[in-house]
């Protein structure tokens, strides 16, 4: 009898613990919507410890895409962690290497820089490789992904709505098959 209720007891135990141990915890009296979008959030790491002089720029370009998208969000990694995403300074052109969905490595290229481009579209931009965005050249400012296209003069570091859909849309498909992401050859594309 004592072991039929210790043993009920446990399998509570652990049924209350699942949410906690599978990282989506939820206060008491949140809203079942902001459950649901905490939960639904790819989070992908960037280790920015080698972009030098474009750390901000790193961080910035990884703040848009948190405030523009819901699907993914980008984090930095923390001290001894393996992130997703590694950010290089170098003195050629930007470009991005992809792995697979959300896993790659990005160089902030001097190149762009010194030729006037700006640093934090420059690493908007290439996150948006990342997240499985292509190249849309011949584009305008407006358009992230037309990258340098755009000319010296643009500086707009945010993704444009069809950007931003086409992000969610990859996310979203992916959210609840993690093999499915794993499956593209690496991609690299240099701007």
């Amino acid at each position: 009898m004592h072991v039929r209720t210790l043993t009920g007891h446990l399998a509570v135990a652990a049924l209350l613990s699942l949410p906690l141990l599978s990282g989506e915890a939820v206060a008491a009296g949140s809203p079942p919507d902001a459950a649901n979008s905490a939960a639904a959030a790819r989070v992908l790491t960037y280790d920015a410890s080698g972009s030098a002089e474009f750390r901000s720029a790193v961080d910035r370009g990884a703040a848009i895409w948190n405030e523009s998208v819901e699907g993914a969000e980008l984090r930095p990694a923390a001290a001894g962690q393996r992130a997703n995403i590694r950010v290089l300074a170098d003195d050629g052109w930007p470009r991005a290497l992809t792995t697979s969905l959300g896993n790659g490595t990005v160089w902030i290229g001097r190149q762009a820089v010194d030729e006037g481009y700006d640093t934090v579209r420059i690493s908007s931009h290439e996150l948006g490789h990342i997240l499985g965005l292509p190249d849309r050249k011949p584009g305008p400012c407006s358009s992230l992904m037309s990258g340098s296209s755009a000319g010296t003069a643009c500086t707009n570091p945010y993704p444009d709505a069809a950007e931003k859909a086409e992000v969610e849309s990859n996310f979203g498909a992916a959210a609840g098959a993690p093999s499915a992401v794993s499956v593209r050859a690496p991609v690299l594309v240099e701007d």
